[in-house]
């Protein structure tokens, strides 16, 4: 499937059916608690990782600010991926990366830790999804350990490559292997979904709707 192809779907869907599809694959579903820190626009995309560790860069590694790494390798429209969890209260993306990922093309960054800068980046009109935010610098407390590798984002192992649609309920992350499985799952739970919000609003009880209908969904949802 061409990557166009594979993005406009992926545009027209939300987290929660994602995450359905996800479960009914067996695969990770929708990772809770990464809030809309500038706004609550849904993001869809590709993922570009990067990791954090504790304390300040090793001595003899180069002197690149962590995060500048990932936005020149991203493309874009892709979606930077962050892992801070050190447990050290510390901003892990800010202003001048927001500013800088703004004019690259990127569409916006998930945080699995803490950000700064945040009414910086809801003036530029740049999409962030954080755990967490504080006014701390990561100078001296957390330093980039890696860009384009694994990360772990909530339960989930996410790499550089796969794909995420983030909202206001969650972030559900897909392997980019197993793409074109989600899509389907996901395109035909949302369209089920939707005749059942049809039915409602119709007039249908809701206990008739929300009975065997919604309950058994993931199981005779047609794969």
């Amino acid at each position: 499937m061409e990557l166009s192809d594979i993005l406009r779907r992926l545009s027209g869907l939300d987290a929660c059916a994602v995450s359905d599809a996800c479960d009914k694959l067996g695969l990770s579903p929708a990772q809770s608690g990464l809030a809309p820190r500038t706004g609550t626009a849904r993001l869809s995309g590709r993922v570009m990782t990067l990791r954090l560790a504790e304390g300040p860069p090793p001595a003899d590694a180069p002197p690149v600010h962590l995060g500048s790494n990932a936005i020149n390798r991203a493309q874009p429209g892709d979606i930077i991926v962050v892992e801070q969890r050190s447990g050290v209260d510390a901003g892990c993306w800010g202003g001048i990366l927001s500013n800088g990922a703004k004019t690259r093309g990127i569409a916006g960054v998930i945080a699995d830790g803490a950000v700064r800068d945040v009414d910086e980046a809801a003036a530029l009109d740049f999409p962030i999804f954080a755990r967490a935010t504080t006014a701390r610098t990561a100078r001296g407390r957390v330093h980039e350990a890696e860009t384009g590798g694994p990360v772990t984002i909530g339960e989930a192992t996410v790499n550089a490559g796969d794909f995420v649609v983030v909202d206001g309920s969650g972030a559900a992350f897909i392997p980019a292997d197993r793409i074109a499985d989600v899509l389907v799952a996901a395109s035909e739970i949302a369209a089920r979904e939707a005749e059942l919000t049809r039915a409602v609003r119709s007039g249908v009880p809701i206990d008739q709707v929300m009975g065997g209908n919604y309950e058994h969904m993931l199981e005779d949802t047609p794969s």
